[in-house]
């Protein structure tokens, strides 16, 4: 599918809003991106549609639960398989959390700062197809140490 055809499948709008199509583009093109725009200026479709666009799983670093949980809810409700790993999960959980990112159809795991720093996450994603990295809130990088 196209970038436009993925913009329409699972947002529903024939174009994409301003800097969203040159911020996918310059993904797609394999370059480092920084994507400064407004609230509510489709931050999230800017990693979200690339992602789509290409076989593998998207590794998404948010530090917030709550935007985590709510971008997980709206990725499924769009039919695509999301996850995120927060904090109060157990043990078992986790691990069956990331035996689905490497061996099913997860497309986005979404994961805080601190959980990717963990030996056992990163341990796992050494096998996973990651088609891309993506730090949601980029803005807090400096307060996450």
């Amino acid at each position: 599918m196209t970038i436009h055809q993925i913009l329409h499948k699972y947002w529903g709008f024939a174009k994409f809003r301003p800097l969203q199509e040159e911020i996918i583009q310059s993904i797609l093109d394999g370059h480092d991106t920084l994507a400064l725009m407004p609230t509510g200026g489709g931050k999230s479709a800017c990693f979200q549609v690339p992602a789509l666009a290409n076989p593998g799983i998207c590794i998404v670093v948010s530090p917030l639960i709550a935007l985590m949980k709510d971008q997980v809810e709206n990725l499924r409700e769009k039919g695509v398989n999301a996850i995120a790993i927060i904090s109060g999960m157990g043990k078992r959980e986790v691990d069956i959390a990331l035996d689905n990112c490497i061996y099913g159809e997860i497309k986005f795991l979404y994961l805080s700062p601190e959980r990717l720093l963990s030996d056992l996450v990163r341990e796992r994603i050494r096998h996973m197809n990651v088609n891309l990295i993506a730090i949601d809130e980029a803005h807090c990088i400096s307060q996450w140490g």
